[in-house]
């Protein structure tokens, strides 16, 4: 792939500036940024040591925390990237519609970057994390969890700069997911098996049909979208490039900015979770004892959970076939997720594992109160049942009825509260990298969106409609837990309105932008499963 050049026709145009990309943060504001680099990293070991020490936890070891400060410093490096790679396509339609100068919509975009990561969900940085092997998952403190950590991360990591280095928008989203599933496909076929038995394909194809569709989603809505305004505002000045350095109308200057603070927002929240993600299984897997189960559970939690473990027991009970569970439960279900091979002894096995959480749990009387020799393995067996309970819901030999399927979804619903939580620390260090991260390296991928996607300047209307549409899109896959690519949603949408206006295409761009999409996955999945062979052999 090789760096594309402006057509002379996007920027030679009569009366047309290009705007001011080279204004920096000034000697202050690159002083804060360095102090707020600093301070984020202070944060993150004051937390981590602090959350230990309540947890009884005492480093008799260096080489664990060692690898975990790596681990973090990696997975916040990603979010870095991550910002100032994918969010340079909230900023460029504010750019160069001069509706903000760049310096300060860098800045702005970053502040909406923070909060969307301090306000979402968390349901996208489990729906990553799901796509792991069960295996490396439930021996992420072991030498293979941290190098499929390290395989993903840096696997990602090198192909976002890679594609940033030479101003080509790629998919942050799509590049870990292929390197997810690499490290899957390596670490079944290190372990003799087949490599389409390392990676739950099922979640695999749910977030590859969003990728897939959201940016030809975003190139047609944008598209229409477009040209309904045409339709409906009469207001020629809206239709033509901007002149000189003459900010759009007050209306459209403000509709620019919310949509450009949307996706800000949308983003964070968005790809935020995945670095989350990422982060919890580096912390669950050297520091269980403070970060295995979430200690911070209501005091009635354990009276309710006993009464859901009731009834899924009962739901599971009447589809077990009145045999006798096999001697090792966790082994069976552990065997049924990785396989996905539904066999007699599956449900009885379930049973007789939701069975010990229930009375580990009320035998504590808290989650605050399980013992740090007992807090990995209860982690385990609460995320097997809900791993496996989550599949059987899609085995139709089985027939659950409406309401134990209600029985078994809320005892899932319990299980999981209790192990998939994100501290609030976490998402305040994701919040800072990724904002951080938004306010540096952006020109490349701003120079591409801007002027490389059509052949004529970005117009008021076109920029509002790609930034309307990308705005909802990633809005709507955040709800949903579904990881989008801001990059593509956006730039097919910039591309939408050039198409819908006739404005012409630049094709040597639109093709890099077309192999990386389709060379992401592929480059991403070769690369991390060849790092994490390599890594697991040195560690």
């Amino acid at each position: 792939m090789n760096a594309t050049t402006a057509d002379p026709i996007a920027l030679e145009q009569p009366g047309i500036e290009r705007p001011d990309l080279d204004k920096g943060l000034g000697a202050a504001g690159t002083l804060g940024f360095g102090a707020a680099i600093l301070a984020t990293l202070l944060y993150v070991a004051y937390s981590i040591y602090a959350d230990a020490a309540a947890a009884g936890v005492h480093a008799t070891a260096f080489l664990p925390f060692i690898l975990l400060f790596i681990a973090l410093l990696i997975a916040l490096g990603f979010e870095f990237v991550n910002g100032f790679h994918d969010t340079a396509n909230a900023v460029a339609t504010v750019i160069y519609t001069n509706s903000m100068p760049a310096n300060y919509a860098v800045v702005w975009s970053g502040f909406f970057n923070f909060l969307g990561v301090l306000l979402s969900s968390g349901a996208v940085a489990f729906g990553i994390v799901s796509l792991l092997p069960v295996e490396l998952i439930l021996q992420v403190g072991s030498n293979a969890g941290f190098a499929m950590v390290f395989a993903l991360l840096i696997a990602a990591i090198v192909w976002n700069l890679a594609t940033w280095y030479f101003g080509i928008p790629s998919s942050s989203s799509h590049t870990l997911i292929g390197s997810i599933i690499g490290v899957g496909v390596a670490n079944a076929m290190l372990h003799g098996k087949s490599g389409t038995a390392g990676v739950d394909w099922g979640k695999a194809t749910d977030i590859g049909y969003a990728l897939l569709l959201s940016p030809l989603l975003g190139f047609t809505v944008a598209a229409l979208l477009f040209l309904a305004m045409k339709t409906l505002v009469r207001n020629r000045e809206l239709y033509e490039a901007p002149k000189g350095n003459t900010p759009p109308p007050t209306w459209i200057r403000a509709l620019l900015i919310f949509t450009c603070t949307g996706v800000s927002f949308a983003h964070g929240s968005n790809d935020g979770q995945k670095g989350m993600g990422l982060i919890m299984l580096i912390l669950i897997g050297t520091v269980p004892t403070a970060y295995a189960l979430n200690r911070a559970v209501p005091e009635k939690y354990v009276q309710e959970f006993v009464v859901h473990s009731n009834a899924a027991e009962q739901a599971l009970a009447a589809h077990g076939g009145g045999a006798t569970p096999p001697a090792d439960a966790r082994r069976a279900v552990t065997a049924y997720i990785a396989d996905k091979t539904l066999s007699p002894d599956t449900v009885p096995a379930l049973g007789a594992l939701v069975d010990q959480v229930e009375t580990q749990v009320s035998g504590y009387g808290s989650l605050a109160k399980v013992p740090a020799a007992a807090t990995e393995n209860m982690r385990n067996d609460m995320y097997l049942a809900s791993e496996a309970i989550k599949r059987l819901g899609k085995e139709k030999t089985l027939n659950f009825t409406d309401a134990e399927t209600k029985a078994l979804t809320t005892y899932k619903t319990s299980l999981d509260s209790a192990t998939r939580f994100i501290p609030t620390w976490v998402k305040i260090a994701v919040a800072f990298a990724l904002g951080l991260g938004t306010m540096i390296g952006w020109k490349r991928i701003v120079v591409t969106v801007g002027e490389k996607i059509g052949k004529s300047h970005l117009t008021y209307a076109q920029g509002a409609s790609a930034e309307l549409v990308a705005m909802g899109t990633i809005g709507a896959a955040d709800m949903l837990g579904l990881p989008v690519s801001t990059t593509h949603v956006l730039s097919s949408g910039v591309a939408g309105t050039m198409a819908a206006n006739r404005s012409g295409l630049q094709m040597s761009t639109i093709r890099n932008l077309l192999m990386a999409w389709v060379l992401t996955l592929p480059v991403s999945i070769i690369l991390a499963g060849s790092l994490y062979a390599l890594l697991s052999a040195i560690f």
